[in-house]
Parts: structure tokens; sequence; C-alpha cells
């Protein structure tokens, strides 16, 4: 649309605004939102959005962002939902995040001042080569950039600028949800719904421009205690079975060309230990676990407690527990009830100028449980890419062609109502 070409952008002010805020969200926190500091984000984003004109955007007590662009359409247009979530994952430290913009981009390696060892190549990174003659943004090499997912909320809110400023263009009632903890699976479990009110919702929170999901790994969680025989360690012989030497022989008995982050790809499920930790007496584990089919990830289950059986023969004064407990489940399901939904994505994509192209998920979004809980809700491209290292980047001409996704989505679903 020529409209695009007139428009002056505000994504990357937005972008480097809201990833200098350090929003790491904890896993072992028992609280909601698990850090504090992700209401600091929450904060400004009410203030801009009200800014914009839209007086009903409001912090929850759990951290949870919301706000309404009304329609300015007579016709009855279902309600849609535009969604990103605002922490970084707890992986890499996101605090001081030092934002760099490497402008027309080349092809040649990227060296990350604040420590020379991260390198961004093509060799590494082989999508930086569609990305010749565009701005490349990366952190400073000692934090992850935060593009997953503060690109798709500076998306969101760019949108949201554009439709505000250009009242002509019409639309229905655009709803806006920015949510904590998605990182480690707790983005949704305090969401009010009722205050969303959405008929459906997209996620931003993909990575290649012009890639849309409707499909996403199904996802537990696994956390095996260890109770093992601690003695003194001059006197320990026949007599100590150290629960933290146990831990590490069941991580070490995996399968590891198989079953593993590190060896599998596109339809392949893992088991993955994400973290050890206790003493002598009594250790602990968490996994995860993952596949995009339910009766696989349920087998993923069963092989690790067989690890920790054939372990355990060895220590008979020890013993194991194993816990495992659903986080979310492969949307696809869902989705497929609600065809229209990813048609609007690729027809929003391709006005956009893009080859769409629909893919699965490696991973989960908000969007898998808020399709489960009554709010369909497909995935779209953010342009991050490389999430939760140091080594992240986004380009600002993808983060651009998203806000006109957003935007193009909002009026497609007005024109064919």
């Amino acid at each position: 649309m020529e409209i695009f070409e007139r428009y002056s952008y505000t994504v990357l002010d937005r972008f480097c605004r809201y990833v200098a805020i350090d929003t790491q969200s904890d896993p072992y926190s028992g609280t909601s939102p698990s850090t504090e500091k992700q209401k600091n984000l929450g904060t400004l984003l009410v203030a801009e959005l009200q800014q914009l004109g839209l007086d009903d955007a409001e912090l929850d007590e759990h951290g949870y962002v919301y706000a309404t662009i009304p329609k300015n359409t007579s016709k009855d247009v279902p309600v849609i939902c535009f969604c990103s979530h605002m922490d970084t994952s707890p992986d890499c430290s996101g605090k001081g995040v030092k934002p760099i913009i490497h402008p027309n981009y080349q092809g040649q390696d990227l060296v990350l001042p604040d420590d020379p060892a991260q390198v961004l190549s093509p060799s590494n990174h082989p999508e930086l080569l569609n990305q010749i003659g565009n701005d490349i943004i990366t952190a400073s090499g000692t934090t992850l950039l935060g593009a997953d997912n503060k690109a798709g909320v500076a998306e969101i809110m760019d949108a949201a600028a554009f439709l505000v400023s250009h009242p002509e263009l019409a639309h229905g009632d655009i709803k806006i949800l920015f949510t904590p903890d998605e990182e480690i699976g707790r983005g949704v479990d305090n969401v009010d719904l009722a205050k969303v009110g959405a008929n459906y919702a997209y996620t931003i929170d993909g990575e290649s421009r012009g890639t849309f999901e409707n499909e996403t790994f199904s996802a537990d969680a696994a956390v095996i205690t260890i109770k093992g025989v601690s003695a003194h360690p001059g006197l320990a012989k026949g007599h100590m079975e150290s629960a933290l030497k146990i831990a590490s022989e069941i991580i070490q008995s995996l399968p590891k060309d198989k079953l593993s982050p590190e060896s599998t790809e596109g339809r392949q499920g893992f088991i993955h230990p994400t973290g050890i930790r206790g003493t002598v007496e009594e250790a602990s584990i968490d996994f995860i676990l993952r596949d995009f089919d339910n009766q696989e990830l349920a087998k993923h289950g069963l092989l690790l407690s067989s690890v920790c059986n054939e372990v355990m023969q060895k220590y008979p004064n020890s013993g194991f527990t194993i816990d495992i407990k659903q986080q979310y489940r492969n949307m696809k399901s869902i989705i497929e009830r609600h065809p229209y939904l990813t048609t609007v994505a690729e027809k929003a994509i391709e006005r956009a100028g893009m080859t769409p192209r629909l893919q699965c998920i490696r991973g989960g979004t908000d969007g898998s449980r808020l399709s489960f809980m009554g709010l369909p809700c497909p995935n779209v491209f953010a342009g991050e890419h490389a999430f939760h290292g140091k080594q992240e980047w986004v380009s600002l001409q993808d983060m651009k062609l998203a806000v006109q996704t957003i935007v193009n989505i909002a009026l497609i679903w007005e024109e064919v109502s």
C-alpha cells in the first residue's frame, strides 16, 4: 500500500526503548508475574497506549497489559487480538541490553564489540544472506537482544499508532494483549479473556519474514528428584550414594544421537535437561519434553522414567520420583477448525509484498494455550532470529514488514465481514 511508503515508522525507536528494560522471567519464582521488573515495561506500554488515545489501556496486578483500538466501521466484524510477550528468556542475561544497529548489511561478519568472541556470520546464521542491504540490530555481546519478543511488542505498538493515525482505514475492534512469563510457560496463567473480549487472536512472535504458523510443539515439564545417601567423605566407602552423581549419570544416559535438541530438527521431538541442583543427599533435575505428536510426547516421559529406573539399579539405597506436568499442547487441532484465520494471515503477508510460508514452530507461544482456552491464535512472524542467546538479531526492514502485516490483518477482517 502506498500509504505505508509515506508512514514514519516508530518501530525502531520503540524497540530500542523496550529492550533497554530488563524483563527476564524466573522459572523458580512463585509469584505472578515471576519478576516484578516485567511491570516496568508494562507501565511504559500503558503510558504510550494512552498517549495514542487508547483510554482503556491498563496494567493489571499480574503484569498483563490490555488495550482496545475501537472499531470505525458499521460492519459486524470479529474482534481480533494481537498478542506478544514482554519477558525475555532466563537462559541469557537481559540486563543492560545495548542495541547496536548495523546499517546496510552486505554479508560481512558482525563482531559484537563488548565480547569479540561473539561473531554473527552467514556461516552460522544463514538467514543473514536474506538481509543484504538491510539494517541488522544486535546486542553488544554480553546479553541477549530481547527481539524475542520485544520485536513483536514494538511491531504491535507501531501498528496501533498507524491505525490510530489513519482513521480512514476501516477496521473492527482491535484488542492488544501483552503478557508476562511466556518464556517460562506461564504466559496466560492469569489472563482475563473476558477483558480481552476477542473472537480470534494472532501472536506476533515468529522468525523469518513472511512466515506464519498454525502448529507448535506439545510440551510437558518434568522434575526428577533423587534421594541419595550422604556420608562423611572420609568414611564414605560402601555407604555414600551421591544424589548429584546419580543425577549426572541420568543425564549422561539419555540418547545423544536422537531425542536431543542438538540432534533433532523438523518434526522431531526431544528430552532436554534444563537445570540441575542439589547436594549429596538430595538433587533434582528439570526437564522439558517436546513433540508435535501427543502420543510420542507421552513416550518421551516413559523413556525418561525407564532411564531413571535403569540407573537407580546401581544404587540400592537411593530412590527417585518423577513428576511430569502438562505445559501446553499443539494448537493445530484448534486452528484447523478456523481455517480463515490462516487465510487472512496469508493474504496480509502477500499484501505486504512477501511470499507467505506456513510452517510449524519448534517451540511454543502463548497462542498454544490461548487456543485451547477458547481463543484460536496462530502465530505470525516478528523477524526474530537466534533467540535466547547473545547472538540474537532482527532487521529493521523485517520489523516494518511485520507492522504492515498486522495492519493488513485488521483491514482484511473488516473487508471480508
